[in-house]
């Protein structure tokens, strides 16, 4: 492990999907920057609003692909090919359904769970294992049938409160994300208790 070196936010892009729960793993990389004042320009050859900082000796790169959420991958190999990075240097934040707002969780490999943007990223980068996921909790709407309008929604305000303390708990752990401290960032993430 060399360390992260892109980390990608998934969603759907323009302002109907905004502040939609699909768009979790997009407010965490928007959020990132923010924090360090970098801006995120729109770059038609990868497909997505890209940044670049430097953290240390590493430079580390903020995506949010704007293809629908579908092509992804899309975006994810265009950057991964140019700059030479590898699936073990990419997170992917993005949306769970399996996990109740307020919780994040940190994965490594794996399958995509249903998920069309980690399905459509696997394909791109043709394989599982490699990349790590932060899966941000947005609970789930209780049948398989609604699961398809409950992402594309916006949560109430009780639930977007404790969406964004998650992705606060997790910002705090950035650095130790960028050097690969995974244990170390799962022991604290799975410690966090959810503020009702």
């Amino acid at each position: 492990m060399t360390g992260i070196r892109l980390i990608v936010g998934l969603g759907n892009p323009g302002p109907e999907y905004a502040q939609t729960r699909h768009n979790a793993g997009a407010w965490l990389v928007a959020d990132w920057a923010r924090r360090l004042g970098v801006e995120l320009r729109q770059e038609a050859r990868f497909h997505g609003e890209i940044a670049r900082y430097q953290s240390g000796a590493q430079d580390v790169r903020l995506l949010l692909p704007t293809t629908f959420m579908n092509r992804s991958g899309q975006s994810v190999l265009a950057v991964a090919a140019f700059f030479k990075i590898l699936p073990d240097e990419i997170l992917v934040a993005h949306d769970e359904l399996d996990l109740p707002p307020g919780v994040a969780r940190l994965k490594v490999g794996g399958g995509h769970g249903g998920h069309n943007g980690l399905r459509d990223i696997i394909a791109a980068l043709s394989q599982q294992q490699g990349f790590a996921r932060l899966r941000i909790g947005i609970g789930h709407p209780g049948t398989a049938s609604q699961v398809s309008n409950f992402v594309l929604q916006r949560p109430p305000l009780g639930e977007m409160q404790r969406i964004e303390q998650a992705i606060d708990s997790t910002l705090a752990l950035r650095e130790r994300l960028l050097t690969g401290d995974f244990a170390g960032v799962m022991n604290q993430l799975n410690g966090l208790k959810i503020t009702p």
